[in-house]
């Protein structure tokens, strides 16, 4: 498992300094149903707003 987690969503309130995520854990699902092939077709379910 990762140690380092990074974010640029800056608008979630997982998001600290220097791009760190604080979740205790990630959860990243399939955009849309499909399987996806690039991080584009990702959504992370971790995001909250601030």
């Amino acid at each position: 498992m990762a140690k380092d987690v990074l974010c640029e969503v800056n608008s979630c309130r997982h998001w600290a300094n220097e791009n760190q995520c604080t979740a205790s854990s990630i959860y990243i699902t399939n955009h849309q149903q499909k399987q996806a092939h690039s991080s584009a077709e990702t959504d992370c379910k971790t995001f909250e707003t601030k």
